[in-house]
């Protein structure tokens, strides 16, 4: 007969095995059952001197064993049950880290390839958790309570703080915000993020094994806003204005006077940038940081190469997703306002970047900077409304392909969404995907019938043959 039994969950760290065996060296059941009896104390004091040694909280009176005997892992499997126990070094053990030590640690683990925009949300985050529960708090030492506290904290946390209040503590930011309830306070969805981001680093030292469990594990707002009532996409008399405004007839000048109606035609990132949010789905970001290299002709059909490499060699692109990084053709209206024509100039000038009369935000992507002009563009341009902003251009495309009757895989393809999904992520990643005219023939099925743009191709030819 043998005697097995189950490994306490906070041991299994520690003592690096499932489970205890060991021979009772008898094949009488009755005396198996006797000697059983002796073994289960050895053991139950084997895990409490496991604990002890490991500086858990563990009970004295368990480890009280016959004079002359000591416990080890290796002899309680090993050992006959009147032999006595061999004394053998305690296991070697992690040292407790503090949780500023895990997240440096977790940060430069060089197994993660994290893009420049995901290192800073991360720090971001990091500087409210150190703040809330402490930079010298034991890794170990962090509890359920330490969690909710941190998303108690991050429901009064005011939009864009750091900006708002400078170097001011997270505490009293959010003690401001509780007393003015004219302060705006971020969503659940960032809440969810903040959360999220938390959790994976402690994912991550329970991995590493400098933890047992994690504290936060499932902790999230429930959402109270439906998925599509997030954002929606512009309608009609929104894109009217906002493809009538100056920008797009004739503006004072590209700068300060934008909303003022003059002779000059726009050349640059406000022209293009909204125009290609509207005719390829792209996301804000991966329209402003496209390289002139970018722009490319792949069997004869000019598309967007959204990738996250630099043929320039920056380190300046960053992707959302492994999904993301995909090929678009260029829409024909695109095509048709002239578009091959502005990408020829920027080669001939010798610039690298598509856009690089954006300037870079403090987190170093030009899409901040656009995203704060474009809310005030629509403001200027009479535009506003509900939820909506830049990314509505996105959820415009996704309906525009559902009207089109385009196939749902393509539009995935086309918008980098993820296509996969169970079984057939596997399937997806064979073959080198669909052919940039397949693409092409789809992409022009993309139409917004009752937007009038003949407008801007009166204005390209001018400017091309004036």
């Amino acid at each position: 007969f043998q005697y097995r039994v189950r490994v306490p969950v906070d041991l299994k760290p520690v003592m690096g095995c499932s489970h205890v065996n060991r021979s009772l060296q008898t094949d009488s059941r009755s005396l198996a059952i006797r000697l059983s009896r002796k073994v289960a104390f050895e053991i139950e004091a084997l895990f409490e001197a496991v604990r002890r040694d490991a500086g858990k909280k563990f009970d004295e009176r368990l480890l009280q064993m016959e004079q002359g005997q000591s416990l080890t892992v290796a002899g309680i499997q090993e050992c006959s049950p009147t032999a006595t126990v061999v004394k053998t070094p305690a296991p070697v053990r992690k040292p407790i880290k503090t949780l500023t030590q895990i997240y440096d640690l977790y940060l430069a683990d060089p197994t993660k390839k994290r893009s420049n925009r995901t290192i800073l949300a991360h720090q971001t985050t990091r500087k409210i958790v150190e703040e809330v529960i402490g930079k010298d708090v034991s890794i170990a030492d962090i509890t359920r309570e330490n969690c909710r506290e941190f998303l108690d904290v991050l429901r009064w946390l005011p939009v864009n703080f750091s900006k708002t209040y400078g170097d001011a503590s997270v505490r009293y930011i959010v003690e401001m915000a509780k007393k003015d309830r004219r302060i705006r306070t971020i969503n659940t969805t960032n809440i969810n993020a903040y959360m999220s981001r938390f959790a994976t680093m402690l994912n991550w030292a329970v991995t590493e094994e400098h933890i047992s469990k994690n504290p936060a594990k499932g902790l999230q707002m429930a959402e109270t806003v439906r998925p599509q009532d997030r954002r929606r996409p512009f309608e009609l008399w929104q894109l009217q204005k906002i493809f009538s405004a100056p920008i797009y007839t004739g503006c004072k000048d590209e700068e300060s006077g934008y909303a003022s109606i003059g002779p000059v035609i726009a050349t640059g990132a406000r022209f293009w940038v909204p125009l290609i949010g509207l005719f390829s789905g792209m996301r804000l970001n991966e329209i402003c940081q496209l390289d002139v290299a970018d722009i490319r002709v792949i069997d004869e059909i000019a598309c967007f190469v959204i990738c996250e490499d630099s043929l320039s060699g920056g380190r300046d692109k960053s992707l959302k997703t492994k999904n993301s990084a995909r090929t678009v053709p260029i829409h024909p209206t695109l095509l048709e306002v002239g578009f091959m024509d502005f990408v020829q100039r920027k080669r001939q000038s010798g610039a690298l970047k598509l856009f690089d009369d954006v300037p870079l935000g403090v987190t170093g992507f030009r899409s901040v900077a656009f995203s704060r002009w474009f809310s005030r563009f629509l403001t200027s341009s009479n535009a506003t409304a509900p939820l909506t902003c830049f990314h509505s251009f996105r959820h415009g495309f996704r309906d525009a392909g559902r009207n089109g009757r385009i196939s749902r895989d393509i539009v995935l393809t086309l918008g980098g969404w993820i296509t996969g999904g169970n079984q057939s992520e596997a399937a997806d990643a064979y073959g080198n995907g669909y052919h940039p005219r397949i693409l092409f023939e789809a992409i022009s099925d993309i139409q917004f019938l009752e937007l009038d743009l003949s407008h801007l191709k009166i204005v390209r030819n001018y400017e091309n043959n004036p």
